[in-house]
């Protein structure tokens, strides 16, 4: 029995990161993927805190990632895809995520990140080694327009992290580590 839960929670696992990679065939349409989802992003941000586009616009940089998340019980599991902007210089660097962490909780959401970057070194250490770590407590009952999401807004070590969830259902209370790294068939 035990390893059957563990078979379909890995399956499910695997069947969410395929879910969450950016859309197309080609280099060229999987760019034009993260850059709608990028721009989709920020102006839901925008028009529920619209402070965070003067706050962007003064950054050193900005990253915006789109993430699936599952709780099962005590382990959180997600991965999504993203792109980090210099905003002096306007280069792009594609990126993935991965997140896995330890906690109560149930349910799954499709939510994205917007992380403001206030200094250049704080946006190359993000790119050069990815990691986050941290705790995350949240409830969210979201179906497209309908019902309601609660996600802190952190800011951590010259970042601001901004959650906005999507849709699904979940409650949770994890610890858990975030692997981001540059996506190398994308930059």
């Amino acid at each position: 029995m035990k390893s059957n839960s563990m078979m379909a929670i890995i399956s499910f696992v695997l069947f969410l990161s395929g879910c969450v990679s950016s859309a197309g065939n080609t280099v060229a349409q999987k760019r034009a993927a993260v850059e709608d989802m990028r721009g989709d992003v920020l102006r839901s941000l925008y028009s529920k805190k619209p402070d965070v586009q003067q706050q962007i616009a003064s950054s050193a940089g900005y990253a915006v990632f789109d993430n699936a998340n599952v709780n099962v019980i005590i382990a959180s599991f997600g991965g999504g895809y993203g792109v980090a902007v210099n905003s002096k210089t306007g280069a792009r660097t594609y990126m993935n995520m991965a997140e896995a962490g330890i906690g109560l909780g149930i349910g799954a959401k499709d939510f994205s990140v917007v992380m403001v970057f206030h200094t250049q070194k704080a946006l190359a250490r993000f790119i050069e080694h990815g990691w986050a770590f941290g705790g995350n407590a949240d409830a969210a009952a979201k179906h497209k327009h309908q019902g309601g999401a609660v996600a802190a807004e952190a800011v951590v070590d010259d970042v601001t992290v901004y959650s906005l969830t999507e849709t699904g259902l979940a409650l949770q209370a994890v610890l858990k580590g975030t692997k981001f790294w540059v996506d190398d068939e994308l930059n």
